[in-house]
């Protein structure tokens, strides 16, 4: 049974090549492959990474991106080099021990599940990003009908005929979770210990968040729209109500006063939701108009692997 550990890689100077060796000497036992994905890093990550290459060539591949493209699409990028019979998705900044990986590897290969998450006792992520992942996992719950007691770990393992289904999404906005769940429902959890980040601090900003949302909302459901209709239709009878009401007043009132305050924020909530609607309906659109024009959902600049030599412009898709 072949182990394959991916690892996409972003400003990781300080932290790749501990993890990678400690992840060499602590998986001996496995017949290993350890691919690195740099994601446009603006560190010296590059060139750390091709000196493991260099260092471990029958172990390590290296695939260097064009610019950063977003961490899911640098794992689209490395799932289709994978060889392995399971592959390991995990971060560079050791907040996974080594010796969970290798928990991780001894429950999915021990068990028959496609897919298995890693669940933490405790998670040391700061607290706006354990919100954020809370938020994303109420929203999925939702969305995409994941069970409830399953949470979306970044650190997992994915088993090869899941790998082939995943690859098979050609579109540029790629969400991992939501190709899993929409692949197979035959997903296994191993509760493994979460570690502090030892340098550095997280990738994830606010915006990259709510992109991530919008991949979550727009590529894997239409209900976002159907919620906005439903809205229409609701505010619809309520104005229509409203209207009735105020007409019998006025019939049996003829001195009342007209409203201008709750007119003017009646107008503001509904010209609210109808924003919300057309903004909504607009995401859908325009991620068809890109996806029709051919946006990569990555392009390989160069890659690294003992079997060839490196070579520009490689790959894109």
């Amino acid at each position: 049974m072949k182990l394959t550990i991916l690892i996409t890689v972003y400003n990781s100077e300080q932290t790749i090549n501990k993890l990678v060796e400690e992840l060499i000497k602590e998986l001996k036992d496995y017949d290993l492959e350890i691919i690195l994905v740099n994601d446009g890093s603006k560190d010296n990550s590059h060139n750390i990474c091709l000196n493991l290459y260099k260092n471990f060539p029958e172990t390590v591949k290296y695939y260097q991106l064009s610019k950063n493209f977003g961490e899911h699409n640098a794992v689209m990028a490395g799932l289709h080099y994978v060889t392995g019979d399971f592959v390991i998705l995990m971060d560079d900044d050791f907040q996974n021990p080594v010796s969970e990986v290798k928990k991780l590897a001894e429950f999915a290969f021990s068990n028959n599940y496609d897919v298995v998450y890693s669940k933490y006792s405790h998670k040391k992520h700061s607290f706006f990003r354990n919100l954020g992942s809370k938020f994303a996992n109420l929203i999925a719950t939702w969305l995409l009908h994941k069970p409830k007691n399953l949470y979306l770990s970044s650190f997992k393992a994915i088993n090869k005929f899941t790998v082939e289904q995943i690859i098979k999404y050609d579109l540029p906005f790629p969400y991992i979770d939501g190709l899993i769940l929409r692949t197979t429902s035959n997903i296994g959890v191993c509760k493994v210990k979460h570690a502090e980040r030892k340098s550095g601090r997280s990738q994830y900003s606010l915006a990259k968040l709510i992109s991530l949302w919008l991949n979550l909302f727009t590529n894997f459901s239409v209900k976002p729209l159907r919620i906005a209709t439903f809205l229409g239709f609701f505010f619809s009878i309520i104005s229509f109500l409203l209207t009735i009401s105020a007409i019998i007043m006025k019939l049996y009132e003829p001195n009342l006063p007209i409203g201008y305050a709750s007119l003017l924020a009646s107008v503001s909530f509904i010209g609210g939701i109808q924003l919300l609607a057309i903004g909504l309906l607009g995401e859908y659109l325009g991620r068809t108009f890109l996806s029709i024009n051919k946006l990569p959902q990555f392009i390989i600049r160069q890659k690294f692997e003992s079997n060839q030599k490196k070579f520009d412009n490689q790959s894109e898709k």
